[in-house]
């Protein structure tokens, strides 16, 4: 998300429901509804293990922690890998899934989505001695460099179409399991370029300034949203104190603790 959209006014106190607005009052009663939500804690800041303490954290953590708070939902959090979570949201399983999950037609399919809370424009994540290229121009021109993705994912499919030649089988991108993994192979020099939704970049790079840059032009923007089962009745309401967090500030509150406030511990 680009910091020129952030309010950076609003006061972080605000995540913790003081003066939420007459919207939020509103909202509907869920009457303490037990939920299960799904997620993989790879993706800093919106979720991750904290170094230090252990717990799973990040801005999704506290988005959703007060959409339950004003919707009067009990919370389950569960743990599971990106590739089993559409298909596990598909057949029930959870109540609704969170990941940085972008908003896109063929998994809307499967799926049905929040609408957006956040959007994020796609960058180069390069390490911060990088100085052989500068743009995707310059990295496709070279096929001793080499990209990291995983599959199925946003990063991977625009790594594809939009930085190299259209063919998902290039030798050229290297595929890990967990959107972290990749990132520690570029770091260990394995790979040469990681994209990122500026989001998760500059998650990275605030936290190892001295280990990671973005470079480029933004390759288009993203949308995420929340998951759910088809015909979930939990997608209006959601919506709904998405909507008054959005109104009232908070979720400016949460970018600015998140993106420009926060580190993690090393």
């Amino acid at each position: 998300m680009k910091k020129t959209v952030l309010t950076l006014a609003v006061a972080v106190s605000s995540l913790i429901g003081a003066g939420v607005s007459a919207l939020a009052d509103n909202l509907p009663d869920l009457g303490g509804r037990d939920i299960v939500i799904a997620s993989e804690n790879t993706y800093p800041p919106l979720q991750f293990v904290d170094p230090k303490s252990g717990e799973a954290i990040g801005w999704e953590y506290d988005a959703v922690a007060e959409i339950a708070k004003r919707l009067n939902l009990n919370v389950t959090f569960q743990n599971t890998s990106w590739d089993a979570m559409i298909p596990a949201i598909s057949a029930g399983e959870y109540d609704m899934a969170m990941n940085g999950i972008t908003i896109r037609a063929d998994r809307a399919e499967q799926v049905d989505f929040s609408e957006p809370y956040m959007r994020s424009e796609m960058f180069m994540l390069v390490r911060a001695d990088e100085d052989r290229f500068t743009d995707a121009k310059g990295f496709a021109s070279n096929t001793d460099f080499l990209a990291g993705a995983q599959p199925g994912t946003t990063p991977f499919y625009v790594t594809v179409y939009e930085v190299l030649d259209g063919d998902e089988a290039n030798p050229r991108i290297k595929l890990f399991e967990t959107f972290g993994a990749a990132v520690q192979a570029l770091k260990a020099g394995d790979v040469d370029l990681v994209l990122t939704d500026s989001t998760g970049g500059q998650g990275y790079v605030a936290t190892n300034p001295d280990t990671f840059k973005l470079i480029g032009d933004p390759m288009g923007s993203e949308d995420f949203g929340f998951i759910f089962p088809k015909g979930s009745d939990l997608i209006e309401p959601i919506n709904a104190a998405v909507a008054s967090m959005r109104t009232d500030g908070t979720l400016d509150a949460l970018n600015k603790k998140w993106f420009f406030d926060y580190k993690v511990a090393q």
